[in-house]
């Protein structure tokens, strides 16, 4: 197990020192480790993240902080002793070991000393500060100013299951002209219906999805219900002309397609080159014609306004909403960056309503459970923008709706 160790260490390098995005680390440390041992990298990697901060708290208790390669390696070994379950002689020789094979002997007594000394005192870890937030943003690793805007606006109970929630798994749905009937009769796992959107399916068990015939031939598409209720939000969509301004990577301009059993005309916009690129890969794999541009939707498209029946901005958010699928969201957002993103969400909004039919709809989305980036814009806009009308809203929650913290909003214009 030394081999998947050391892949899980120099992950955890590139995203807890480097900024490295947790899914595309682990997708290229996975390729060095036998198929067999994925699982266990992607739970050591994942728990650690999730759990960096706390093990820090308790570390710093004992030691002064150390460089960066030791620091990981004993937040490593930190998880797998008290959330993994890992025998302590396992995972404290393994990690000495690890600790001289990536060059750092002269560490190997000190980081044996401190595992031993945290196997030993795991029962009577030093405790958490009582104060509410400064506690669960030390244990979750959760920045306290976000942990304070949560209980203010969900409890404190609930803002601890939210942060405690553990990954939903795949959901899947099929592609038009494919059926959900018939690819829960062609997956080979068992699999159920989701219970917000029929066309959902939830994976009971994992397989090599991405190199499945169902995938490879475009019958089959990875989707979370809550981004499915997104367009479902549009209502009908069969013959539209419908604008998605905020597309890559593609999966809610291909539910679209399936919604409209192709009858609708797609436009799909992406500001960054390298993500239109997967947008026009996933559009090509799922066979669904669609006419892609690389556009910056924050700047006005004179020849666009008026011009179609759906708007639908998926904007930049902070993510808080996928916390539990995506570890690292916690790692890379301020006060600074949420205000940034706000700018971005109001520009957003004010441009895109302008390519927006009379009668027409606009929905604008997140993926996040922020009120100041959800319902607080669209309070904003709709006190600018007296031509629209708020039609329906919802906030998904994990811990009440089983989804990931989608919000929407559908905006009506007169």
């Amino acid at each position: 197990m030394l081999k998947v160790r050391r892949a899980a260490l120099e992950t955890l390098v590139r995203i807890l020192e480097d900024g490295a995005y947790a899914n595309l680390a682990l997708k290229d440390a996975a390729k060095t480790v036998a198929a067999s041992d994925v699982p266990f990298l992607y739970a050591l990697v994942h728990e650690t993240i999730v759990k960096s901060a706390y093990l820090d708290f308790v570390l710093s208790h004992w030691c002064k902080r150390q460089k960066r390669t030791v620091r990981n390696l004993l937040r490593m070994a930190g998880t797998e002793l008290l959330y993994l379950n890992t025998p302590a002689h396992a995972a404290i020789n393994e990690s000495v070991s690890l600790c001289r094979e990536v060059g750092k002997a002269q560490n190997a007594g000190f980081v044996n000393a401190i595992l031993r000394r945290l196997d030993r005192e795991r029962n009577a870890l030093p405790p958490l500060p009582d104060n509410p937030v400064e506690r669960l943003s030390i244990f979750y690793g959760f920045p306290a100013p976000f942990v304070r805007e949560w209980m203010e606006a969900y409890g404190a109970a609930e803002t601890e299951a939210l942060l405690s929630r553990p990954p939903l798994g795949t959901e899947v749905r099929a592609q038009y002209p494919f059926t959900t009937e018939e690819l829960l009769a062609a997956l080979p796992v068992r699999a159920e219906r989701t219970k917000l959107d029929p066309n959902g399916v939830r994976l009971l068990k994992s397989f090599d999805l991405e190199h499945s015939e169902l995938f490879i031939s475009g019958k089959l598409a990875v989707q979370n219900e809550g981004a499915m209720l997104i367009c479902r939000a549009l209502g009908s969509v069969k013959g539209k002309r419908i604008l998605d301004a905020c597309a890559a990577p593609g999966g809610k301009t291909a539910y679209l397609a399936s919604l409209s059993e192709n009858t609708a005309e797609l436009v799909a916009w992406e500001l960054h080159p390298h993500r239109k690129a997967l947008l026009d890969a996933t559009l090509k794999r799922l066979h669904v014609a669609a006419e892609t541009a690389c556009i910056d939707a924050c700047e006005p498209v004179a020849a666009c306004e008026n011009a179609f029946d759906a708007v639908l901005l998926d904007v930049p958010c902070s993510g808080f909403g996928l916390l539990a699928d995506k570890p690292d969201v916690r790692l890379k957002k301020s006060e600074e960056t949420i205000a940034e993103l706000v700018h971005t969400q109001d520009r957003l909004l004010d441009v895109c309503s302008r390519y927006v039919r009379s009668d027409g709809v606009l929905v604008y989305a997140t993926c996040t459970i922020s009120e100041r980036e959800n319902s607080a814009r669209v309070r904003a806009f709709l006190n600018t923008h007296p031509a629209f009308r708020l039609e329906e809203e919802r906030q998904l929650l994990p811990t009440r709706d089983g989804t990931n913290g989608f919000y929407f909003a559908r905006l009506k214009r007169g």
